[in-house]
């Protein structure tokens, strides 16, 4: 026997309701280009380079060592996550370093872990200009 106690028990929609949220309600093409951006963070490997960057600056190499990847894994996954326009990067000589591109990245991170794990993380940077 299915459980129906979460649904209505017949059809009777608020009024006004549904025409409050059809007015305030984004375009069909920005909830979709919003779902391939949660699509985007799927990927486990992905956010953990997200974490990363959220705690530090850091170039392929770091990321490299920090995930245990090959430069080559790191930086097709960066140029996805640049694609997406969550990171960016700044040449230092022959070095790119990578950083969340803006504080937006940062906020979806904080929000999601806080939502996980009730308080989430510090995953603030290692500077202390506040």
């Amino acid at each position: 026997m299915i459980d129906n106690s979460d649904c209505c028990t017949i059809h009777n929609p608020t009024p006004g309701a549904v025409e409050l949220v059809k007015s305030k309600c984004c375009p069909e093409e920005v909830l979709g280009e919003l779902a391939s951006t949660f699509k985007i963070l799927g990927e486990p490997v992905r956010i953990k380079i997200l974490h990363a960057l959220s705690i530090s600056d850091l170039c392929v190499c770091d990321l490299s060592e920090f995930l245990g990847m090959t430069h080559s894994a790191i930086s097709h996954q960066l140029r996805i996550l640049r694609t997406a326009r969550m990171v960016r990067f700044v040449k230092h000589g022959r070095r790119a370093v990578y950083s969340l591109n803006d504080k937006h990245v940062e906020i979806i991170m904080q929000t999601a872990l806080a939502h996980m794990q009730g308080d989430g993380c510090d995953i603030s940077k290692g500077d202390t200009d506040d």
